[in-house]
C-alpha cells in the first residue's frame, strides 16, 4: 500500500480521535500521520490466502489471524501501524480497554510487499516491530515472485532471518503452530493483472 503523508505533528491522542472518525486507515509515525492508500489485486489476493490459511491452520488453538484493519502499538513507541495480517496468541492487550482496536501484543505480523513501501515496511517499521516485546515472527511476503521471509527473535535483540522460496516450499512458523505452502499463499496472485 501507497503512504502519502496527511498532518505533521498530532499527539498520540490526536491521531486516535481522528483515525476513529475516519472512513480510511492511517497509520502514525512519531507524530506524523499517514493515509494508507489501495492496495493492488495480487496484494489483496495473498493478504486473503494468507489469513485463510493461517485460520484454518490455527483453529481450535490458542491463536488467532485477524486482516488488515487491526491497529498495533507497542507501549514504548510511537508507531500506530495496520499490519497486512497480525497473529495473537493467548489473550489479546489492547491500548485502552474503552476500545479494542489497538491490539499490544501480537505474536507475528506479516507484511506483503509493495514498490511503494517496501523500504519503509523494512526499515522505521520494522525497527519499531522488533521493539514488541511480545513478537515473535515477522514475515515479508513479496508480490510479485514466491519468496517469503522470515525473521524469528533470538536472543536478546537478535533476529534471525530464514528465506523461503518457490511455489513447492513451505514455511514454518513454529512462534504460533502453523505451516503455510507458499504455491497456497500466491494462488491467484502471481501472473495476474493488477500492478501496485
Amino acid at each position: 500500500m501507497a503512504i502519502a503523508q496527511l498532518k505533521p505533528r498530532l499527539t498520540p491522542a490526536e491521531y486516535l480521535a481522528t483515525e476513529r472518525e475516519a472512513d480510511t486507515r492511517s497509520e502514525y509515525i512519531e507524530g506524523e500521520m499517514y493515509a494508507m492508500s489501495g492496495a493492488s489485486y495480487a496484494h489483496n489476493v495473498i493478504v486473503t490466502n494468507l489469513a485463510a490459511g493461517l485460520h484454518a491452520a490455527l483453529r481450535g488453538g490458542p491463536c488467532r489471524a485477524i486482516v488488515s484493519d487491526m491497529r498495533v502499538k507497542d507501549a514504548t513507541s510511537e508507531l500506530y501501524t495496520y499490519p497486512d495480517v497480525v497473529v495473537v496468541c493467548g489473550k489479546p492487550r489492547f491500548e485502552e480497554p474503552a476500545y479494542l482496536d489497538t491490539l499490544t501484543n501480537p505474536t507475528l505480523v506479516i507484511e506483503v510487499l509493495s514498490p511503494s513501501t517496501e523500504r519503509h515496511d523494512r526499515g522505521l517499521k520494522f525497527a519499531y516491530y522488533r521493539s514488541i516485546p511480545s513478537l515473535r515472527e515477522v514475515l515479508f511476503v513479496a508480490q510479485d515472485r514466491p519468496i517469503v521471509e522470515r525473521y524469528t527473535r533470538g536472543e536478546g535483540d537478535d533476529w534471525l532471518l530464514h528465506v523461503v522460496q518457490g511455489l513447492d516450499a513451505a514455511i514454518e512458523l513454529p512462534g504460533v503452530g502453523a505451516r503455510l505452502v507458499l504455491a497456497e499463499i500466491y494462488e491467484g496472485a502471481l501472473g495476474e493483472t493488477g500492478g501496485e
